[in-house]
């Protein structure tokens, strides 16, 4: 078996996943985890901000060489 994490985005697929766990195809672990915390919210303030600098500093980094990187292009 296969646990797998879905998002509803009508009331009406509540029925229908109780209809299946009512039939036993599927059991419903938990009704909502959503505390109506954006990401930002949740996760906001987690890092240090010598870390976070670090981070960004290799993102930019990683994006300037992402950018001046030299492609071979090989026509046949």
């Amino acid at each position: 078996m296969e646990t797998v994490l879905i998002q509803i985005n009508d009331k009406k697929a509540y029925k229908l996943l109780e209809d299946l766990e009512d039939l036993q195809v599927i059991k419903v672990l938990k009704k909502s985890n959503y505390d109506g915390q954006s990401l930002s919210e949740r996760f906001g303030g987690k890092l240090s901000s010598e870390v976070a600098e670090d981070m960004q500093e290799y993102i930019n980094r990683s994006r300037k060489e992402w950018e001046n990187r030299d492609i071979l292009l090989i026509q046949m």
